[in-house]
């Protein structure tokens, strides 16, 4: 029998029950959410069971929520099940406060450089990662250049001129 985002739901909600929610399938790609908590829990559940098998990690992301009081940033796994050809996405989200999340390194080799990317970019703090530090950012950076608490660059600087690149 093939895999459905039915199947995979229902041994989800059978294994972890109320504790998962925001459950949806947008283009048709289920999509779910877990304390951060549990990010753990639920990734070695979906590694491990025999019926679900997502043992490959396509993409690990941030995102910074600035409206989203007390859940700023969130965390997303996109894995996939290469016998039965399903992906899903299940989000984690954390307080901007206190960016703590459990590495998923020991399930996923793949999520050592993308965990050590969202550090870098969005300052999640991969609780356990063999080296969090930066990866693509000089050290010296003291900032997440990807939140969304900057300002966008002034616009009125003259080496950012349009005419200086044929566009005026």
């Amino acid at each position: 029998m093939a895999l459905t985002n039915e199947i995979v739901k229902s041994r989800l909600v059978e294994k972890f029950g109320e504790q998962l929610t925001g459950f949806e399938e947008p283009y048709g790609m289920l999509t779910f959410e877990a304390p951060k908590e549990l990010n753990l829990k639920v990734l070695n559940f979906l590694y491990d069971d025999a019926a679900l098998k997502f043992r490959f990690m396509t993409d690990l992301c941030g995102v910074h929520y600035p409206d989203n009081t007390g859940r700023e940033l969130a965390v997303i796994y996109h894995l996939h099940n290469l016998t039965d050809n399903v992906r899903i996405r299940f989000k984690v989200f954390t307080d901007i406060q206190q960016p703590d999340v459990y590495t998923a390194t020991g399930l996923f080799s793949a999520a050592n450089w993308m965990e050590r990317e969202t550090y870098d970019f969005y300052g999640v703090n991969f609780v356990g990662h063999p080296k969090m530090k930066r990866i693509l950012n000089v050290d010296e950076m003291d900032y997440f250049p990807l939140r969304k608490e900057f300002p966008l660059e002034d616009q009125t600087r003259i080496d950012k001129d349009d005419e200086m690149f044929g566009r005026g």
